[in-house]
C-alpha cells in the first residue's frame, strides 16, 4: 500500500483471474479456454491484417464487425441493425461499461449468490449497492426471487461456475417483473447449451445481453466482447466507451473477430465436439462416484462425497492437472473442470483414479 493511493484504490478488493501456472507438461483445465482452437479463417484474417495499415487507427465504431454480428443473429428480423450491437475489449470491459452506465444507485443490484465473482468488484468500483439472491438447493435461478425492488438485475446464463441453464421463459419472467430497470444476461457460455436471449431483445427495451469470443470462438487471447440491446442501451455504452477509450479494439482483433463470426461451419463443428466431450466426461466422472451438475457450458461442476474439493484440487495439481476450486460457501467441495481434449480427459481421469480409488 502506498501513501499515493486514492481512498478508492485502498478499499478495492480486485477480481482474481484464473491461474496461468508455469508447470511442465501441464494439463490445464482451470480457465475454460476452448480445447480445439480458433477458426483457421480467423487466423488468416488476422495475418492478413498485419500490414503497413497498422500505422493507422482502427475504426472506432467497429462497423464491419458490428454488421457481421447483427447478421449472425439476424437482428433485422426483430427490427434491428448494427446499432443494436456494441463491441469492446473483452466482455469484462463491456460489463464494466454496463455497470457504470446502466445500473441504478437508489436500489440494490441483484445477482445470484453463486455467480461470476467480478460482479461485486464492479459494484465496489462504481459505488453500486447490491444484494445476492440465493440459488435453489439444486443450484438453479428461481425467477420469482427477482420480483422485488432493485436497481437492476444481472446473471450469467449458463451460470458460472455451476453451469446450469435458465430457459428463455424464465428469463422473460424476470424481464416482465423488472420493466423499469435493466436486466443484463451474461451469455459467456451460451453457445455450449441453452437458447440465447438475443431472441427476446426486440420485445424488451430493458434487456441487454453480453457475450465473449473468449470461450466458444476460442479467442481468449484476442480480447473481444460484445453487447446486444436496443439502441438506447447501446448508446449508453458508447458514451462510456468514448469517455474512456475510443479505440478498444485494434485492427487485428477486428479482423479476427469478424472472420470468426462469419465462419459458421467451423464454429458449429467445434461446438458439437465440445458438447460431445462434455457429455463423455460427465458420464465418466459419474461412474467414479462424482455428483456432476447438469451443464450447458464448456465446463463441468462436480464433487465427490468422500473427498474434500480443496484436497482433490491439490492432489490433482501434484500430478500436473490444474482445475478450479472455489473456497466459498455452498460450493467449496466442487471442482470446476474445463472441458478439454480426449487426451487431457484421460490424464485427468487417470489422476483422479489414483487419488480416490
Amino acid at each position: 500500500m502506498s501513501r499515493f493511493w486514492s481512498a478508492r484504490v485502498r478499499e478495492l478488493v480486485p477480481y482474481v483471474p484464473g491461474e496461468q501456472p508455469k508447470i511442465s507438461n501441464l494439463v490445464k483445465l482451470n480457465t475454460n479456454e476452448h480445447p480445439f482452437g480458433p477458426s483457421p479463417k480467423a487466423i488468416a484474417a488476422m495475418q492478413a491484417a498485419l500490414t503497413d495499415d497498422l500505422r493507422l487507427y482502427p475504426d472506432p465504431n467497429a462497423d464491419a464487425l458490428r454488421q457481421s454480428i447483427a447478421d449472425y443473429y439476424d437482428l433485422a428480423a426483430q427490427g434491428g441493425d448494427k446499432s443494436w450491437v456494441f463491441v469492446g475489449n473483452g466482455s469484462d470491459e463491456v460489463l464494466a461499461h454496463a455497470f457504470h452506465g446502466l445500473f441504478q444507485h437508489d436500489k440494490p443490484l441483484l445477482f445470484p449468490d453463486i455467480s461470476y465473482s467480478f460482479y461485486p468488484v464492479y459494484c465496489q468500483l462504481y459505488d453500486i449497492a447490491f444484494e445476492t439472491v440465493a440459488l435453489t438447493p439444486a443450484f438453479e435461478i428461481d425467477p420469482v426471487d427477482y420480483a422485488r425492488p432493485n436497481g437492476g438485475v444481472i446473471f450469467p446464463n449458463p451460470n458460472a461456475p455451476t453451469g446450469r441453464v435458465l430457459a428463455l421463459a424464465a428469463i422473460e419472467q424476470i424481464l416482465q417483473a423488472n420493466r423499469d430497470v435493466v436486466v443484463l444476461v451474461d451469455e459467456a457460455y451460451i453457445d455450449f447449451g441453452g437458447d440465447s436471449a438475443v431472441a427476446l431483445v426486440g420485445r424488451y427495451d430493458n434487456l441487454l445481453i453480453t457475450q465473449t469470443l473468449s470461450k466458444s470462438r476460442a479467442l481468449a487471447g484476442l480480447r473481444v466482447g460484445l453487447a446486444i440491446g436496443q439502441p438506447h442501451l447501446i448508446e449508453a455504452l458508447e458514451r462510456i466507451k468514448n469517455s474512456f477509450n475510443s479505440y478498444p479494439l485494434g485492427r487485428v482483433a477486428l479482423a479476427g473477430a469478424q472472420a470468426a463470426f462469419e465462419d459458421r461451419a467451423y464454429f458449429d463443428s467445434m461446438q458439437q465436439m465440445v458438447v460431445m466431450q462434455r457429455d463423455s466426461l460427465t458420464a465418466k466422472l459419474e461412474r467414479m462416484g462424482f455428483e456432476v451438475l447438469p451443464s450447458g457450458a464448456n465446463f463441468v461442476f462436480a464433487r465427490h462425497p468422500a473427498h474434500a474439493g480443496a484436497d482433490l484440487a491439490q492432489a490433482l495439481r501434484e500430478r500436473a492437472v490444474v482445475v478450479r476450486q472455489f473456497n466459498k460457501p455452498r460450493i467449496a467441495e466442487f471442482l470446476r473442470i474445463t472441458v478439454g481434449t480426449p487426451d487431457q480427459h484421460a490424464a485427468l481421469l487417470e489422476a483422479l483414479a489414483e487419488i480416490i480409488m
